[in-house]
């Protein structure tokens, strides 16, 4: 089963196959618009270093053929094989995009997809839509890298400008305009059996309940090279029914005046002013009218646009899938995160935060004992956590608060109790006091969190990381985390009582920040 992927996440090819000869296939489609699909073949700086290696109508494959453009098949509206063991060592990064040729934008594309085949098994699949960008005319769909190992990445990236934007961007010229001799088709070696990079037969389409399923335009794309220069063929639009018309009659098409009528100046091509009407206006006030691309019914109505097959029930919940695993920590959306166990890595999270999990999970609590319950009693800094232990994923949320993952390689960074939703208990936690006026106990009290491993925090809001300065100050509220080389001492401020903190009912109690330039402090847009 194809292992689904969204925006931003990556995966070892090695987790995905044991196979290097891989079949790539972008289906991109939209009403009206004409798409060129290409591959970049980029250097350890990500620049097109090589302008043999970029791939596209014009250039089907790469010298040695370890990238080959294959054309449209099985459903894909472009295809491409990549053999990853014969691809040269400067060759750092494959990058397939689309481009918009002519006019159009992004945001009106049809869901589409990139999909990666090894074996004649589809393994790796990214769905978009025109929902995910807005004026762009490319986008980079996704990226086959060497870090190490060869990897895949969902890049979902769009930006404005067509193909010799993208071209430059990657570092590339873009070729002066010249005439060249008649194109030939990229040649596709022929083989007594269907190759193992092959994409798997097309399954036939499942029913359609309610109306009967309407068959998608077939996109129009670039399957074939043209010469440099030339502007592909637009599509012949398609042609009115023909209608007949009886000897010594006039046919007068829909939407035109009738014989003798006067249609008024500045009123639309094709449409009148029926007598009594006010003079250029057909519609009545507040009609609809038609969307991009379609036609305007006569009389005014708007014509439904059919639905497409492909919205069913798993294209629209695509984009809501399960983020594939990346490390230990995975942040499936910005208010939920999963956390990947083994027996022998047990985790500490606070306690009811837990809303769904996955294989054998043991949950047993931790009370706040583990930071110490003389202090916990006495400040409120305290935590009821939870031991998760066992072999499977936890998925873990508060209150539907953002969640951010901070790694620690043998480093250090205090937050407050309020803002930990979770953390790997091979971590050392210790409570500690900012001496100080002004709130019960004489202190503010924090946690400090040392050694390797991960802590999640959570804020109400997107927060925002302040360098430490000579005089920064932060309400106690609202801090959230900052740098363990930050001195912080606590500070009152009666004159901003009732008009610089929200709240009126205690006094104004602030954390002054200080050190040394590198030093930095989170602070949340909500108070605690």
């Amino acid at each position: 089963m194809a292992r689904e992927f969204q925006r931003g996440h990556k995966a070892k090819i090695s987790d995905l196959t044991a196979g290097t000869d891989l079949y790539v296939g972008v289906q991109i489609s939209g009403p009206g618009l004409t798409f060129d699909i290409s591959c970049f073949g980029l250097d350890a700086d990500e620049r097109l270093s090589d302008d043999r290696y970029f791939i596209f109508f014009n250039q089907p494959k790469s010298p040695e053929d370890s990238i080959q453009l294959l054309g449209a098949q099985s459903g894909d509206t472009e295809s491409f094989r990549v053999t990853l063991d014969r691809i040269p060592s400067q060759i750092q990064k494959l990058s397939f995009t689309a481009t918009i040729d002519g006019g159009g934008q992004m945001s009106q594309i049809a869901p589409g997809y990139l999909r990666i085949v090894a074996g004649g098994e589809e393994v790796a699949r990214y769905s978009f839509d025109g929902s995910e960008f807005s004026t762009e005319r490319a986008v980079m769909l996704g990226d086959l890298y060497l870090k190490d190992v060869w990897r895949f990445a969902a890049v979902g990236q769009g930006f404005d400008g067509g193909l010799d934007a993208l071209l430059k961007n990657f570092g590339g010229e873009v070729a002066e305009e010249e005439p060249e001799a008649a194109p030939q088709q990229p040649a596709v070696p022929a083989q007594s059996q269907a190759p193992a990079f092959a994409p798997p037969a097309q399954p036939a389409p499942a029913p359609s309940f309610g109306a009967p399923p309407v068959p998608a335009p077939a996109p129009s794309v670039h399957t074939a090279p043209t010469a440099a220069g030339t502007t592909p063929t637009a599509p012949a639009a398609p042609t009115s029914p023909q209608t007949f018309t009886p000897p010594g009659q006039t046919f007068t098409p829909p939407g035109a005046p009738p014989a003798g009528q006067y249609a008024p100046p500045g009123a639309p091509a094709g449409q009148f002013s029926p007598p009594g009407a006010v003079a250029g206006q057909f519609a009545p006030p507040g009609a609809p009218g038609a969307f991009p691309g379609q036609a305007q019914p006569f009389g005014g109505g708007t014509q439904l646009a059919p639905v497409p097959p492909e919205a069913n029930v798993r294209v629209v919940l695509t984009k809501y899938a399960e983020a594939p695993v990346g490390d230990r920590w995975t942040e499936q959306n910005p208010n939920l995160v999963r956390a990947t166990l083994t027996k022998d890595a047990p985790i500490l999270a606070k306690q009811g935060s837990m809303v769904a999990y996955q294989g054998d999970i043991d949950f047993a609590h931790k009370g706040s004992g583990l930071l110490g319950k003389l202090t916990g009693a006495l400040t409120g800094q305290g935590m009821s956590l939870m031991r998760c232990t066992g072999n499977g994923e936890v998925f873990l949320a508060d209150e539907a608060s953002r969640v951010f993952v901070i790694r620690l390689q043998g480093e250090q960074i205090y937050t407050s109790a309020q803002g930990v939703l979770a953390f790997d208990e091979s971590l050392e936690t210790e409570v500690r006091r900012i001496e100080g006026a002004g709130l019960p106990g004489g202190g503010f009290f924090s946690m400090l969190f040392s050694g390797t491993g991960a802590v999640v925090v959570k804020t109400r809001g997107v927060p925002v990381v302040l360098p430490v300065g000579a005089a920064t100050y932060v309400d106690g509220n609202a801090v959230i985390a900052w740098s363990a080389g930050a001195q912080a001492v606590t500070t009152t401020s009666l004159r901003l009582r009732r008009s610089g903190y929200a709240r009126q009912t205690t006094e104004a109690v602030n954390l002054q920040f200080r050190g040394a330039p590198g030093n930095f402090v989170v602070v949340q847009p909500f108070e605690v």
